[in-house]
């Protein structure tokens, strides 16, 4: 007979869903604060699995991906156990900022410590009660406030195949190789067993349909390569609409001056070697600096803030070093409209 889910107390019986609060700590006007975790514990017995949102307080899309996934499941549909949490950063989430009160990246704190700062003391939290948990992991992120990522998932897929099956699962545009930063919830959760993706999708403070859609067929995707899901017979899988495009390196292009950038250039738009990608102009010379690419690939990430100084991040273009110079990188990408590891080079 399958067992109950304990946590925080709490004993979650089979085919039960319960949101448990596990306590943070109180305000300085003596509110207590909690982190919210509902549990569907399935009936069926199955792997454990999380999904995350709002590490960061000003990624929003992770919060509606979760809200729309938790209205299609049940625990009489699932097997195993889904644990989903869609604002860790509680404290940034209410005050619409990246971080916490003291301005620590929750994202570099792990594995924390009980009895350290409050950005240690809820990333242990978080690991103990959420993450060793769990056999996979679901990081859900946008991109920093005034920029855009294409839908794509974050990983090391070269040297662990399992994580790398679960990414093409998923089926985002983009599986980008990406290294696990020291104190990120990613590298924790390494430490302790359990394979991590990172979602990458759409702009801080903002909803993005597209980007909400892509991560709500995604998390589906990988329960049902996971054997948490029974799909119906006729029922076409969402994360084997498309194969991901496999890139292994990316890099900001930067404003060569000051001014206003104008591009027609969209996430997700192939590029090659001197393509001119935009233009920069201040409001009183009629004069536009080029901006060219400097290399073949897929822009996954750009500004949409368009005044701009020298030196600033214009567009992130990704590639693989293995194949730049064959296949187009145009073939799959059909975009319609910072990451957990932002990496402002």
């Amino acid at each position: 007979m399958r067992q109950p889910f304990v946590i925080g107390g709490l004993a979650v019986k089979p085919g039960e869903r319960r949101l448990v609060d596990l306590p943070i700590s109180k305000l300085s006007n003596h509110a207590p604060v909690t982190l919210p975790v509902h549990v569907l514990h399935g009936a069926q017995p199955g792997p454990t699995m999380f999904v995350s949102a709002a590490i960061h307080g000003d990624e929003l899309n992770g919060v509606e991906i979760i809200r729309r996934l938790l209205r299609t499941l049940t625990p009489g549909s699932i097997n195993g156990t889904l644990l989903c949490v869609p604002v860790v950063n509680v404290f940034g989430f209410i005050s619409r900022s990246r971080y916490l009160p003291d301005r620590r990246d929750l994202n570099r704190s792990f594995p924390g410590s009980a009895n350290g700062s409050l950005a240690a003391r809820l990333a242990h939290l978080f690991l103990t009660e959420i993450v060793k948990r769990s056999q996979v992991g679901i990081d859900l992120h946008t991109a920093a406030i005034h920029r855009i990522n294409l839908p794509q998932i974050r990983c090391v897929f070269r040297k662990h195949p399992r994580v790398r099956e679960l990414g093409q699962a998923f089926g985002a545009e983009v599986m980008l190789e990406s290294a696990e930063r020291p104190g990120s919830l990613r590298e924790a959760a390494r430490a302790v067993g359990v394979d991590v993706l990172s979602y990458e999708g759409g702009e801080g403070l903002r909803f993005d349909e597209f980007a909400i859609r892509a991560g709500v067929d995604g998390i589906t995707g990988v329960m049902l390569k996971m054997g948490m899901l029974d799909l119906a017979d006729g029922v076409e899988p969402p994360g084997e609409r498309h194969t991901p495009v496999l890139i292994n390196a990316s890099s900001w292009l930067r404003s060569p001056e000051g001014g206003v950038f104008r591009t027609t250039k969209r996430i997700g738009d192939g590029v090659s070697v001197g393509d001119i990608l935009g233009h920069v102009a201040n409001p009183y010379e009629d004069v536009a600096v080029e901006v060219r690419s400097p290399r073949r690939g897929i822009i996954i990430g750009r500004t949409t803030l368009p005044i701009v100084n020298m030196g600033d991040a214009l567009l992130n273009i990704g590639w693989s070093e293995e194949v730049a110079e064959r296949a187009s990188p145009e073939r799959a990408i059909l975009a319609d409209p910072d990451e957990e590891d932002e990496v402002i080079d």
